[in-house]
């Protein structure tokens, strides 16, 4: 059970992975328009294009924002130019606490962490509920400088998102305005929702799952569809070695007086030792200082006298081999002083073997 819990999970942050990338991928491809809603000091929002070129209707209108919900008067008509754009909300100074840190400049590249870590002492939040950005301002020193916290609840800035959200918007991006203009940068990045990929990831990994469900049906189709057709394939083979063998029976000679002829030369065939074969097992069995003067096949044994340096060792030699066995001298070893070895006189029993071999 755990190990399919396991494969479960594992297979489901793979699909996310894979989704995720398709996502990131598609929309690295895309051009976006670029939206701004402006909060005004009565809490209305004012919408501006990020072009200039762009002109909008509904850019006198203001939008207010109450409890999540945008006024039906305008939403329709907003959702028709946000549908799909990158929007971001500016929010007034007073809805985030604004705090000053003093950081070594070295420390520039962990930003996120060092402040992550002092938000709950800089800011009545923890880390996890509050909602927080950050501008690296000037330098104090020649190793310090100073950064500008802006942070507020979480709470307070997700009924602005979840509206926005429900216009269409694919990506929202939520900004705090500065206390004091400054010429150097507009607003204070809070935090970035991808509203349109977050809902293309669900949908494509709901494609991935009915990819994987239809490649498992598949696969477990063709299985049964290889067992079936295997075991036909089974059948079929069967009957046919069957029906060979039943030729086969069909065409074995009768017990007629012609075929146990037949038979009986086949069995004497088998039985009888072949001299060519005794010949050249001979050949292969003696050493090279062995010659042979005399070779006498009597029925089924062998005689063979000759010369050699170590009669004895034929012996063991020639029992050694699978076409003769008991081996032994039918005379005595004799040694002339003209001749420089041994006259052997050697009897062995022929075994009938066709193929030849030791």
């Amino acid at each position: 059970m755990n190990s399919y819990r396991a494969i479960v999970e594992a297979s489901s942050r793979w699909i996310d992975r894979v989704a995720t990338t398709i996502v990131e991928g598609r929309e690295s491809l895309r051009s976006r328009r670029l939206y701004r809603l402006v909060e005004q000091q009565d809490g209305a929002f004012v919408l501006q294009a990020a072009s200039q070129g762009e002109a909008l209707d509904s850019a006198a209108q203001p939008v207010h924002i109450v409890d999540g919900h945008i006024d039906a008067s305008v939403s329709a008509k907003l959702a028709e130019i946000l549908r799909g754009a990158q929007v971001e909300l500016v929010l007034q100074p007073n809805r985030f606490m604004f705090r000053l840190l003093e950081l070594p400049r070295r420390a520039s590249d962990f930003l996120e962490g060092i402040i992550r870590a002092q938000i709950d002492r800089l800011t009545p939040w923890s880390s996890a509920d509050a909602a927080f950005g950050w501008y690296p301002s000037t330098e104090t020193g020649t190793d310090r400088m100073a950064v500008t916290i802006a942070a507020t609840a979480r709470t307070l800035i997700a009924p602005l998102i979840s509206a926005i959200a429900r216009l269409g918007a694919d990506t929202i991006v939520v900004s705090a305005a500065w206390q004091q203009p400054r010429p150097d940068v507009a607003a204070i990045k809070i935090c970035e929702q991808k509203t349109g990929q977050a809902e293309g990831q669900r949908r494509i990994r709901r494609i991935l799952i009915l990819l994987l469900v239809g490649a498992g049906a598949l696969g477990a189709v063709s299985v049964a569809a290889s067992a079936v057709i295997g075991g036909a394939i089974e059948t079929q083979r069967d009957d046919l070695t069957r029906r060979i063998a039943e030729r086969r029976a069909a065409i074995q000679p009768g017990h007629d007086g012609a075929s146990e002829a037949a038979l009986e030369l086949q069995r004497h065939k088998h039985e009888t030792p072949s001299s060519v074969i005794v010949i050249e097992a001979l050949s292969r069995v003696l050493p090279d200082d062995t010659y042979l003067t005399e070779l006498r096949i009597l029925g089924d044994k062998v005689q063979i006298v000759g010369v050699t340096r170590d009669a004895p060792s034929l012996i063991r030699l020639i029992e050694q081999t699978s076409h003769f066995s008991r081996a032994t001298f039918f005379a005595p070893t004799t040694r002339s002083p003209s001749e420089s070895g041994e006259r052997f006189s050697i009897e062995a029993h022929i075994e009938p073997v066709y193929t030849p071999g030791l």
